[in-house]
């Protein structure tokens, strides 16, 4: 009744239902289109009944799993987080680390992401991504006073994201690094970096992006085949040409719910890193165009939930905030555009779409922490004080 009474009095809702409803859209449209991608998978290869719908069952539990998860972080006061990020922060690196050696950490077509966790597979570079907010929220707010200095400042933040790059590139995981990377720097730069800094950075990277690429033999071949996927298209240029042909059978409004040909052997990864290509082709442009709408509010209300933030003058909420929409942000824009053929494939997957325990679950952690952002500035509306 008090909660009622409280929204009658003061006009103000108990919780953001529009990021809580685009959450659940988000992850009912990935579970519908991991089973659809995947059970034809399965009868092409004429598994059994139940393995039709393996990946339906793991994503279900994995996603009933994070809002157990979700529950119990939401739960917990923001100001946590900040006396334990830098402890957190280790903790990840220490997980790079272990996952980098033999019989401890899986490998799976050529890189050492996983480890092996009995039941279930964890990939440590998605609770490293939550991480790094964390650290690099607290970061900027320990270093205020020095942030638009190079080396008190810049200079710390900038060796802690090289040794973590530097564990990535091991595995290989070129695109966890680039992530994690643009959300380090996005939210020094809205902690106050120099505007100097950051146009140094944004001058310099295609330099440091390009040695990258020219030290592994792997990663040139994937940018030769994003130039120009058709001149190697049974190589080089498979996935994205495959992922191509699924978009332009779907044109408009699509083949229908099922009715994807591409995922039938075609399209490697169809249930995780292709997914959008799958919902192209089985929803058309119609389908792909509400999917990033869904993603661009959700964004735009993190965004919202931090300027709420600011204005009650909780800095570490709203730069972890910041940071989570980020993530959320620049994962999605590199997933979309590896499937239009806009950047080159990465393995990246779309969040809270694409199927994997591991990202789903660190997903869905970070939306419960912004939704306890949320909790605490309408708390804070209402006389009550958080740190």
């Amino acid at each position: 009744m008090r909660i009622f009474s409280f929204q009658k009095k003061y006009n103000v809702p108990s919780a953001d239902y529009g990021l809580i409803w685009t959450s659940l859209l988000l992850l009912g449209i990935g579970l519908i289109m991991v089973y659809s991608s995947s059970i034809d998978m399965a009868a092409a290869s004429k598994s059994s009944h139940y393995q039709n719908y393996f990946y339906l069952i793991r994503q279900s539990i994995y996603i009933l799993i994070g809002f157990l998860l979700g529950y119990l972080t939401f739960l917990i006061p923001v100001y946590f987080w900040q006396k334990m990020a830098p402890y957190l922060f280790i903790f990840g690196i220490i997980l790079l680390v272990i996952v980098l050696i033999p019989g401890i950490g899986i490998k799976v077509y050529g890189a050492r992401r996983w480890i092996s966790l009995v039941i279930v597979n964890f990939q440590p570079s998605e609770a490293v991504k939550l991480f790094t907010i964390m650290y690099a929220s607290d970061y900027v707010l320990r270093k205020s006073k020095q942030m638009r200095t190079i080396v008190k400042g810049f200079l710390p933040m900038l060796g802690v994201i090289i040794f973590t790059g530097f564990l990535l590139l091991l595995e290989p995981d070129f695109g966890a690094l680039t992530v994690i990377t643009m959300i380090a720097m996005g939210i020094l730069f809205l902690g106050g970096l120099s505007y100097k800094i950051f146009l140094g950075l944004i001058i310099f990277s295609p330099i440091g992006l390009y040695l990258l690429i020219k030290s592994s033999p792997y990663r040139t071949e994937r940018i030769i085949g994003y130039l120009d996927p058709w001149s190697d298209p049974y190589g080089k240029g498979y996935q994205l040409t495959h992922s191509l042909i699924a978009f332009g059978r779907g044109e408009f409004f699509g083949v229908g719910l099922g009715g994807s040909v591409e995922k039938l052997q075609y399209l490697p990864e169809a249930h995780t890193d292709f997914l959008l290509a799958v919902l192209g082709e089985e929803f058309g442009l119609f389908g792909v165009t509400i999917v990033i709408g869904l993603f661009a509010y959700l964004v735009l209300k993190i965004f919202g939930i931090a300027k709420e933030s600011i204005q009650n003058k909780r800095h570490f909420a709203a730069l972890m905030a910041q940071g989570i929409a980020i993530w959320f942000a620049v994962q999605g824009i590199i997933n979309m555009g590896v499937n239009l053929g806009l950047f080159p494939t990465k393995g990246l997957t779309l969040p809270l779409l694409s199927y994997g325990g591991s990202g789903i679950l660190m997903n869905m952690i970070a939306l419960a922490i912004v939704l306890r952002i949320d909790y605490e500035n309408r708390g804070n509306m209402r006389g009550q004080y958080y740190k």
